[in-house]
């Protein structure tokens, strides 16, 4: 059974695109019931952290936060448009991160969603997976602007031990 996304996930997904939206944009057209349910998710996610309030020129805009971002990716990774296929391709995707420890709770995030993509650590900072979840992560990377501090590789080659240990791993 698919569920209906929410008001707050529909919010996410459109401020994802943009840089920001006013407030009253998300409330045109809409049924008073319509309103009301936007209204206490608008609320839900300023007091959550995930967007935030910018007022100018007399008008109220929303704005996404890195905080909503990493819920969105999460929300990406657990819903039905998200599902990617699980036949193997036959590529191995790697991601290394090396976030310095000011930066431990976006470290300990990354991890969380290399975890719920179903990556497996295979070495201190490196990540692998035989799914293909490198575009997520790539605009992960971006998103959180991080450069040489995460690496993603994709590679069909890899060494005979290393094979045996991705295959263990993955039950391939």
């Amino acid at each position: 059974m698919s569920r209906k996304p929410s008001y707050s996930q529909k919010i996410l997904k459109i401020l994802a695109q943009k840089p920001a939206i006013s407030v009253k944009s998300i409330k045109e057209d809409k049924s008073s019931k319509e309103n009301y349910a936007l209204a206490r998710s608008v609320k839900s996610l300023i007091d959550s952290g995930c967007i935030e309030v910018v007022s100018s020129d007399n008008q109220k805009y929303l704005k996404i936060t890195k905080k909503g971002r990493n819920k969105l990716n999460c929300l990406k990774l657990e819903g039905q448009e998200a599902l990617v296929s699980f036949a193997w391709d036959g590529l191995w995707r790697f991601i290394i991160l090396d976030l310095p420890e000011e930066r431990k709770s976006e470290r300990e995030a990354l991890r969380y969603l290399l975890k719920k993509a179903n990556f497996v650590c295979v070495k201190n900072a490196v990540w692998a997976s035989p799914h293909p979840y490198e575009h997520l992560f790539g605009s992960i990377k971006k998103d959180l602007g991080l450069g040489a501090e995460m690496m993603i590789m994709v590679t069909d080659s890899v060494d005979e031990d290393t094979k045996k240990l991705l295959f263990e791993s993955f039950g391939k």
